[in-house]
């Protein structure tokens, strides 16, 4: 009895439960993405922000075919702005007029161990941004939002110390006293000044 052939093997078949790869084509894509700095990450993780409207099969078809990123998973989660008073932009903010920002979403993906993505170190040299002029502005404007919210009355004014200190140093002697008019001229203006003089 002769013995059995063994049987040839066909040609592989896609997996039909596996949604292909890189076979979406997406021309002059109209979102943007934003890729996050993830320090604590391992290597082969990145998280970006996406658009609400993008899926996981978008974004591993949007890095397969412009990066030539390979995705092995990707994980994916919206996250809810804080409800605050009355919308964007509105110059006296309403009380008790609720509204909710528009939500976020990320992604994060998970790479080949073999192929890890090192994020490039952050600067420690910011001169090019002028970042000490930014913070100062951002350090006055907190000043000025304190100020004119409900909690401005109770903050201690600059002027009121400035006083103070006047008057001290009146009581105790440093500073003699001397009328304010006697600093101007019949002008209206300070004496001393160059144009200064009797007014006509």
């Amino acid at each position: 009895m002769p013995a059995p052939k063994p049987s040839t093997l066909g040609p592989l078949q896609p997996n039909r439960f596996r949604p292909p790869r890189g076979q979406k084509r997406v021309y002059l894509p109209n979102f943007t993405l934003t890729l996050l700095r993830t320090p604590f990450a391992p290597p082969n993780y990145a998280t970006f922000i996406t658009p609400l409207h993008l899926n996981k099969l978008d974004l591993k078809d949007y890095l397969y075919n412009l990066y030539g990123v390979e995705v092995l998973s990707v994980r994916s989660y919206v996250q809810q702005a804080r409800v605050r008073q009355d919308k964007p932009g509105a110059r006296l903010p309403k009380p008790r007029r609720w509204y909710r920002p528009r939500a976020s979403k990320k992604m994060t993906i998970e790479m080949p161990a073999t192929s890890p993505f090192i994020y490039p170190e952050a600067p420690t040299d910011f001169t090019a941004w002028d970042k000490e002029m930014q913070e100062r502005a951002q350090e006055t404007r907190e000043k000025e939002q304190k100020a004119m919210g409900t909690e401005g009355t109770r903050l201690p004014k600059e002027d009121g110390k400035t006083l103070r200190e006047q008057a001290e140093e009146l009581l105790k002697g440093k500073k003699a006293w001397r009328p304010g008019w006697m600093d101007w001229d019949l002008g209206g203006r300070p004496k001393g000044e160059v144009g200064a003089g009797v007014g006509m």
